[in-house]
C-alpha cells in the first residue's frame, strides 16, 4: 500500500472526495506528502508505478490513475 485515505473530505457535484497521503516514498513523491482527491481507492494503483495525483486534482467515477501517470494542478 502506497498511500491511504485521509479523513480530510470536500463534496464536489455530488462526490464525496477523500484526500489521498503517501505512506511511503517513490518517484517524486515522500512519506507523508498530502496529494490530491479520489473518490475510491480504485482510482488509483496502490502497488505498481509512480501514479499520484497532486494538488487540487480530483480523480472520481470510474476514471483510473495507474502505472507512472500523475494528475496534477486543477485537473478533473
Amino acid at each position: 500500500m502506497k498511500y491511504k485515505l485521509t479523513k480530510e473530505t470536500k463534496v464536489w457535484c455530488g462526490i464525496t472526495l477523500k484526500r489521498i497521503e503517501a505512506l511511503e516514498s517513490f518517484g517524486n513523491v515522500s512519506k507523508g506528502d498530502k496529494g490530491g482527491w479520489i473518490e475510491k481507492e480504485e482510482n488509483l494503483a496502490q502497488v505498481s508505478g509512480d501514479a499520484w495525483v497532486y494538488g487540487d486534482a480530483q480523480v472520481y467515477g470510474n476514471a483510473q490513475v495507474y502505472g507512472d501517470a500523475w494528475v496534477s494542478g486543477n485537473a478533473r
